[in-house]
This record gives structure tokens, C-alpha cells and sequence, in this order.
């Protein structure tokens, strides 16, 4: 294979399209320097129908389904050819990437791009720019069968937390009525307790995905000890690709990781937890998956993701990236949860969309409820949807990307199973910023909903299950569907926008809420009745 070949090609499916609300500043200085990711192909097609539910071992994985020698190789060469160099440290078979930094002029020409500086609309020039391309990448034609991503020639904002915040909180540390601490809504829905003798969610770890904000130790230990009354559980934080653990206020991304900490933390409080921090780009979202799924000092076995933004924002190479990255997940015996967005059925678009990652058919889909409770017990639960009074409402659909998975074959999705898309979400919890979660931020009280609580309050009781089960449930979509509705509470009244909650799966809260007692009695046994059919509005 000659690298120089002067035959370019498209990369498949690597089209990246204007940039929307930003202004284009100028041509990126050619000489400033940059990373790039390239992420290659499995050398042997992962199919994780196949695999029938059974969950590889890591040795398996790595024998099969990393990168092929010879394409890291081949890229290796062409990046050479092109004045780049390779950063062995972060370039890795296993994870399929190999990390590339030269300058940007080097890169125009490897790739046939032009990238350009933009600012987000309105703002002062000197604010922070990100660089951008529109249009396709090209490539010598002998790397097309090599290559899956390019990522970093673009670094675009890409996710926005799926966070909402209760305004007129109490100042004081008196919980305002009708909302919870995250124990309450754990029992609510009967979330399994610890084996005597344990904590509960103990040997298990989960993993944080956070692309901005940060959190103080003092607010966790303080939150933990005086709000909860346990136990502070051991939080650790990894930066990666720029990333970084930088709390500054309360108004900030930091409401969006100690949220997701302190909701986690405080129904599975004997698991360890993870943040994993990097960059709001597609280069960066994908890299703290991949980090996550193949960290085996730490070993997650459930991971929490609470950003994301709609389909139609990605590109579709980092989609696909993405995903092929959450099937190694599945494939590994390791869960993913994912919020489904707070903009109701349009996720802030015009029409009907669904936000990803939480679209991708190998995780786990999160939508929102609201909750009315009293002594641990629901007194009614509802789609959450305050957009009448101008706030948020759970995200669902249909996906315009991904086609209906088998397992979603009989659950009604919306569209026929020739034209249907995946389905979105999976399951729920509560959401509405009214019956929200009161946590500690920077120092202060505030009450948050959205969808970013539902995934890491699922991501807990997947770590109570792992433990009650002495096994990881991993990938659970398939198998969730196929159990019927009473491992649910099932939310039968309420719409996001376009679609209505109805008995059995609908695409505002999905199978429903989680019964987790019953959930992990059916995982037990294994049973496999057939859910029943929703409707769109």
C-alpha cells in the first residue's frame, strides 16, 4: 500500500455540516497544533445479537474485536507522509484509535480539509473559539476499509447536560415539599436492599461521563453526611483530552456532576464512582466512553451519561463512532444509562427528533416522569412535561438514524417495523425540577430535575442489581423487553409534545419506571412475557 496514493476518497458517512449559532472568525492558524483521533475498524465485525447475551471476557474481546496490526500500521505510514506524528501513549489497538498531532496545516492536507474559527453567536470575539470543517474528509483510497472516524478535525460543541433546575429552592437546608432526596425515590420504587452486612452497591464501580463542570470534595462529604446521612462513597476523578475537574458556581456544569454523584452515589452508597471529565467535543464524548468501558483499574460496571444533543447536530461518522464504542459495552457485560433529553418530543428542534447518544440502540434510554409520593409510597406518576409554563419536558421518538432493534420488535414504536426507527426511551424515573432531587452544589442547596437524574438514578440500581446478582446485566435492553410490564410502573397519563404516555412501552417514558425489587426477581428468573402496544398522540 503506498500512502501518497493520489487517489483521495470520501470518507463514508464523514459529511460535517455548517455549524449552527456561530460565526465564522476566519481561517484557523495554520501553524497552531492539534490532535486528531482516528478510529478504526474492528478486525472482525461485532454482531451482539449473536452473542445471545452472553458477555465477553476481556481477553476475548482484545483476541477479536480491537484494531488489526496492519491498519494501525497503514495509518501510521500515511501520517508519517503527511508531516504527522502518532502519540503511541494514547494510541491503542484495544480502544481502535490512533492519536495524531501535527499542525493544522499538516491536517488540511492529510484530510482535503479546510478548518476553520468560529464563535458561538452574540458572544465578545475574545471569547473561546473551536475550529470546524463542513463538508467531507477525504482519504487515499487504500484506507477507507482501515479507517471508521476521523475526530478533532471538528470540535464543535456537541452535548448540552440534561439538567434543570428548580429556581425558588429553599436557602435554608429544609427540603421543599413535594420534592426528594435520591433514597426517596429510591424507595418509591422499591429499589433492592443490601445483603445484611453490606452497602448497598458494594464491589461494584460506576462510571461519570461529564464534559464540563466540576465538584468540590467538601460539598460531596457535606451533601453525604448532613443531607443523606451516610457515608461519603470514594469519588475519583480522571481528566482526559483537556478535560478537567473545575467547579466554579452553583449556575455552571457543576450542578450537572454533583447531581449526578450525589443521585448515584446516594442509592448505591457502597459503590465506588468514577468521573471521567473531558472536552464538549465529539472527539472527547467518544474517548471518555471508550476509557470508561476499557478502564480496568477502576472496572465499571454500569456507566452514566447525562449529556447529549439531537441527531440531526452529529455527524454521522461520530455516531457511528459512538455507538460502535457503546456495542463494546454490551459486548464486555457493561451497562450504559443515558438521559433522553428535556425538550420534549422536537429535543429542541423543529419537528420530531430524539437526542444521542441516548438513541443509540446499545444503551440504555432514560426519560422522565413526575412523581408524587408520600411515606415511600407513589401516589401518581406522570409523563413530566412543564412546557406549558415555559420549561422542560422528558425527551422521546423515534430514531431518524438507528432502525427498530428486534427487541423493540413488539413494543409498539411508532412507524411500521419496515420504516421504524429505535425507539427512545427505554424506561424512566422522575425528572420534573417539581418533585426533583435536592443536592449540594458549590456550597449551596438547590432542587434539579431533567433527564441527566434518571440516568444516573438507573446507573445506581443496575449497581444494587450486579450486586444482588453477583453478576454484571450488562447490555439490558434486550432483556427488559422481553419480561413484561410487571417488573415497571407503568406511566399511562401525560405527553412530551407529539406522542402520549399509553399502557405497556411508549416514547415518553418507555417500559416505565422501575419496580426494582420485582426487576430483580424477572432478572432472576429470567421470564419472558411479551410487552403490549403504545401510540403516538
Amino acid at each position: 500500500m503506498s500512502p501518497t496514493s493520489p487517489k483521495r476518497v470520501e470518507l463514508p458517512h464523514s459529511v460535517h455540516a455548517p455549524v449552527p449559532n456561530a460565526t465564522q472568525v476566519g481561517k484557523a492558524d495554520g501553524n497552531r497544533t492539534i490532535r486528531v483521533s482516528v478510529i478504526l475498524n474492528r478486525k472482525t465485525k461485532l454482531d451482539i445479537a449473536s452473542l445471545k447475551g452472553r458477555q465477553l471476557s476481556r481477553e476475548e474481546y482484545a483476541a477479536s474485536y480491537g484494531a488489526s496490526q496492519k491498519d494501525f500500521d497503514a495509518v501510521r505510514a500515511f501520517a508519517e507522509a503527511n508531516g504527522l506524528k502518532v502519540d503511541e501513549n494514547k494510541s491503542s489497538l484495544l480502544r481502535r484509535r490512533v492519536e495524531l498531532h501535527g499542525t493544522i496545516s499538516a491536517f488540511n492536507q492529510a484530510f482535503g480539509v479546510e478548518l476553520n474559527d468560529y464563535k458561538p453567536s452574540g458572544t465578545k470575539q475574545t471569547d473561546a473559539r473551536f475550529h470546524a470543517i463542513v463538508g467531507s474528509i477525504t482519504v487515499p483510497q487504500e484506507l477507507v476499509g482501515s479507517v471508521e472516524a476521523v475526530l478533532g478535525l471538528d470540535n464543535r460543541p456537541i452535548a448540552t447536560p440534561k439538567i434543570r433546575l428548580r429556581r425558588n429552592a429553599s436557602a435554608d437546608r429544609t427540603q421543599p415539599a413535594g420534592t426528594f432526596i435520591p433514597p426517596q425515590v429510591a424507595q418509591v420504587y422499591s429499589f433492592p436492599t443490601a445483603p445484611t452486612g453490606a452497602s448497598g452497591g458494594a464491589g461494584q464501580t460506576i462510571g461519570i461521563i461529564e464534559l464540563g463542570g466540576g465538584y468540590n470534595p467538601a460539598d460531596i462529604t457535606n451533601y453525604f453526611l448532613n443531607t443523606i446521612g451516610l457515608k461519603a462513597p470514594t469519588v475519583t476523578a480522571m481528566t482526559l483530552d483537556g478535560g478537567s475537574n473545575d467547579p466554579t458556581n452553583a449556575n455552571s456544569a457543576d450542578a450537572e456532576v454533583l447531581l449526578d454523584i450525589e443521585v448515584a452515589g446516594s442509592v448505591a452508597p457502597g459503590a465506588n464512582i468514577v468521573v471521567y471529565f473531558t472536552t464538549n467535543t465529539d472527539q472527547g464524548f467518544q474517548d471518555a466512553i471508550s476509557t470508561a468501558i476499557h478502564d480496568t483499574a477502576n472496572n465499571p460496571s454500569v456507566i452514566s451519561i447525562s449529556w447529549g444533543g439531537p441527531e440531526s447536530t452529529w455527524s454521522q461518522t461520530a455516531i457511528n463512532s459512538m455507538d460502535t464504542t457503546c456495542q463494546s459495552a454490551a459486548a464486555l457485560g457493561i451497562s450504559i444509562t443515558v438521559a433522553a433529553g428535556d425538550n420534549g418530543s422536537s429535543d429542541g428542534e423543529s419537528g420530531n427528533n430524539v437526542d444521542f447518544p441516548a438513541s443509540s440502540p446499545h444503551v440504555l434510554g432514560c426519560g422522565g416522569t413526575a412523581l408524587t409520593a408520600s411515606n415511600g409510597q407513589c401516589q401518581s406518576e406522570v409523563v413530566w412535561n412543564d412546557q406549558a409554563s415555559s420549561g422542560g419536558a422528558t425527551g422521546g421518538g423515534v430514531s431518524a438514524v438507528f432502525p427498530l432493534p428486534v427487541w423493540q420488535a413488539n413494543a409498539g414504536v411508532p412507524g411500521s417495523a419496515a420504516t421504524g426507527g429505535r425507539g427512545v426511551p427505554d424506561v424512566a424515573g422522575d425528572a420534573s425540577p417539581g418533585t426533583g432531587y435536592q443536592i449540594l452544589v458549590d456550597g449551596q442547596q438547590e432542587v434539579v430535575g431533567g433527564t441527566s437524574a434518571v440516568a444516573p438514578l438507573w446507573a445506581g440500581l443496575i449497581a444494587l442489581l450486579n450486586q444482588q446478582l453477583g453478576r454484571n446485566v450488562g447490555f439490558l435492553n434486550p432483556q427488559i423487553y422481553s419480561l413484561g410490564e410487571k417488573p415497571f410502573f407503568d406511566i399511562t397519563s401525560g405527553n412530551n409534545g407529539a406522542f402520549s404516555a399509553d399502557t405497556g412501552w411508549d416514547a415518553c417514558t418507555g417500559l416505565g419506571s422501575p419496580n426494582g425489587q420485582l426487576l430483580l426477581t424477572s432478572l432472576r428468573s429470567s421470564a419472558t412475557p411479551t410487552t403490549k402496544r403504545g401510540k403516538p398522540q
